[in-house]
């Protein structure tokens, strides 16, 4: 595994490369059924998660989905 990092929410954070996006979110203690994720400006579809790789310099917009009432 490479170190680097990703744009997440407009932070620098590291990543260990090859990684999918559900492995980061997994990694950034956060479960993929709770949260929306653009990457590169593009929204990805939850199934997607385990499939969709990361590369160095990669942008993510996370957003939790939070209920209430």
């Amino acid at each position: 595994m490479t170190p680097s990092t990703v744009i997440a929410n407009g932070r620098e954070t590291p990543v260990k490369l090859p990684c999918t996006l559900e492995q980061f979110l997994v990694a950034q203690q956060l479960l993929p059924r709770s949260v929306v994720v653009e990457h590169n400006g593009q929204a990805v579809a939850p199934s997607e998660f385990k499939h969709r790789p990361l590369a160095a310099g990669d942008r993510l917009e996370i957003v939790r989905i939070v209920a209430g009432g």
